[in-house]
């Protein structure tokens, strides 16, 4: 008799390891609940994303999960443990990125990347060795060479987000907490954190990532949990995150195209409203000249540290140029020089900036008084005794907050009591509350969610069909469709070239952005001179240019003799032969002696 075959059991994959499990907990900041009631887990080896609208609790969740914040009801389990500080969650092994990029401004970057490692009378290691590992991350991470003993006040706003991303990396925590962590970081530098980040879930690390970056989250998220109102509402599996799913989970709505609702606004005539000639970013950089029109939005690009944001910011009267001027040109063709800010207030520029810590908020003023302080001197009446008009000043504040959809409690509170995204839509409020004739704003979106953007699009598109003229820079290609007329990108401090905004492919940005286009855009109609397109010709073009560089000129460089051999690339920590900050300097040591112990 033949007995029945056996049948082999097949193991069954280990369920992942839960590593944080959060159950009905709930915080609340005095009469504004944060978190009501909020179940969430994630769990070892996986990228879980907290997405949400401003306001909707998702770095209070942060910041409870991380030990910062004590809970109101609940229960709160990472690791095993309920951290109640951040010490202790350092002990266990948590890591957090905070959405303001936290730096100390005027030490070095291997001190901030360092800071809080050390106890007061002990050292974790010797300061050669943290000169070279900082050396080592930072190149690692930024994909350049940062030298540990630069000032951290003297580097852009991309390089300081890379020092909070590198000091939260240092320890190789297990669980790796992002908080808009991406927010100041252009497309390359995004894809370099996203494969870190898939390599630390590889070797078991839980990530929890917080952005507004929509389409971020589809390409890097393994899970995501939504949070509307302080409520969790729906957790999405990796083949559940799409843009529709996400925008529909985080508004209670199905989503919409805006770039197929709207085309991009054009000017009615080329009547000019800003234009520079002979203009010089910085040394070094190229000479070209720029025109805005009336009734455009003209949308600026580029990878971070390529000439971009000192453009925008000279347009403002922000920062000087190395050569040249912005002018404001008035209706009877009269041009007044762009020196400052007051010569820009002058001329009714308004300049909104997405670096809301540094340049944006008084952190110790209430919200009304951060979005209307601007106003004061000009809604006053009673001549020497400037007696403000608050009646007017509320109605403005009013419209703006409810334009803009920001959330708060009174308006007497806090600016910092609002949420990231919050604070920032104040500042563009402030910004439009000024009644500007031309508005620049560099990367305005950042840290704001997707319906605030939609409303920010539709103020901006409106100010533009009324004949105001918008610049708008900004980190995120997909902002530009089907908003800006036309895009400039930047490369090596100047403009490399120029889309058509109404017909304009997001990778063909992508690769001028890399410098993979020929420039042929900048001498278009859509290109840096408008007036002086490629249908006429083309004025005030400078020696040595020619039609194709859009009156770019390039300084022209020695030749150089051929290279004859491929150098290796040096140790990062090697390239620094520099003395560390003393009251009293005992000599330089070689670069032969870093990694030493003292």
């Amino acid at each position: 008799m033949q007995s029945d075959p056996v049948i082999a059991a097949t193991p069954q994959a280990a369920a992942p390891r839960e590593t944080v499990s959060i159950r009905g907990v709930s915080k609340r900041f005095g009469p504004t609940r944060a978190l009501d009631k909020v179940n969430f887990s994630a769990s070892a080896g996986e990228i879980h994303a907290i997405v949400g609208g401003n306001g909707s609790g998702k770095s209070t969740l942060a910041k409870v999960i991380s030990g910062i914040l004590p809970i109101d009801e609940g229960s709160v389990s990472v690791l095993g443990e309920a951290p109640g500080s951040p010490a202790e969650s350092r002990n266990l092994g948590i890591a957090t990125v905070y959405q303001e990029v936290l730096v100390a401004e005027e030490s070095t970057v291997v001190d901030n990347v360092y800071m809080g490692v050390d106890d007061l009378f002990s050292k974790s290691v010797s300061f050669d060795e943290k000169v070279t590992r900082t050396a080592v991350l930072m190149r690692d991470l930024s994909g350049e060479d940062v030298d540990p003993f630069a000032l951290v006040g003297t580097l852009p706003l991309g390089l300081k987000q890379w020092i909070t991303i590198a000091r939260g990396m240092l320890s190789e925590p297990r669980i790796l907490i992002l908080d808009e962590s991406s927010a100041a970081l252009d497309f390359d530098s995004t894809e370099r954190l996203f494969d870190k980040m898939r390599n630390l879930r590889d070797r078991g690390c839980t990530l929890l990532i917080v952005t507004h970056r929509i389409a971020e989250l589809v390409r890097i998220a393994d899970r995501a949990t939504v949070l509307r109102d302080g409520t969790d509402v729906a957790v999405l599996a990796r083949e559940q995150i799409t843009e529709r799913n996400l925008v529909a989970a985080m508004t209670g709505k199905e989503a919409g195209g805006r770039s197929a609702d709207h085309v991009a606004p054009q000017p009615a005539a080329d009547e000019i409203a800003l234009r520079v000639d002979g203009l010089r970013v910085r040394e070094g950089s190229a000479l070209f000249d720029f025109e805005l029109r009336r009734g455009e939005i003209v949308g600026i690009a580029g990878l971070d540290g390529q000439g971009q944001d000192p453009f925008v910011r000279i347009l403002a009267g922000v920062q000087s140029a190395a050569e040249g001027l912005p002018f404001v040109v008035g209706h009877d063709g009269t041009q007044s020089p762009v020196r400052g800010l007051a010569d820009a207030i002058a001329g009714k520029i308004a300049y909104v900036s997405g670096d809301r810590k540094r340049e944006g908020i008084f952190a110790s003023q209430s919200i009304f008084e951060n979005m209307m302080m601007p106003l004061y001197a000009q809604k006053s009446r009673g001549g020497i005794l400037g007696i403000i008009d608050w009646d007017t000043l509320s109605t403005t504040f009013e419209r703006e907050t409810r334009n803009l959809m920001i959330k708060f409690g009174v308006k007497t509170d806090r600016i910092t009591s609002l949420s990231g995204g919050n604070q920032q839509k104040v500042l563009i409020g402030r910004g439009f509350a000024m009644g500007p004739n031309t508005i620049v704003l560099n990367d305005p979106a950042r840290g704001i969610d997707v319906g605030a953007k939609t409303e920010l699009y539709r103020h901006l598109r409106t100010v533009a069909e009324s004949g105001q003229s918008v610049v708008y820079m900004s980190s995120e290609i997909e902002e530009f469709i089907g908003f800006a007329t036309r895009i400039i990108v930047f490369r090596d401090g100047a403009p490399f070239d120029a889309f058509d905004g109404r017909d304009f492919e997001p990778n063909t940005v992508l690769e001028a952005m890399f410098g993979q286009t020929d420039g042929s855009g900048l001498t278009e109609r859509y290109g840096l001179t408008p007036s002086r397109s490629a249908t006429a010709p083309l004025r005030g073009v400078r020696t040595g240019t020619t039609a194709n560089t859009g009156g770019v000129h390039y300084p022209e460089r020695p030749a150089m003799e051929p290279i004859r051999a491929v150098e290796t690339q040096p140790d990062p920590a090697q390239a620094f032969d520099r003395s560390r900050i003393k009251i009293v300097d005992f000599g330089r040591r070689s670069a032969s002696q870093l990694g030493r112990g003292k």
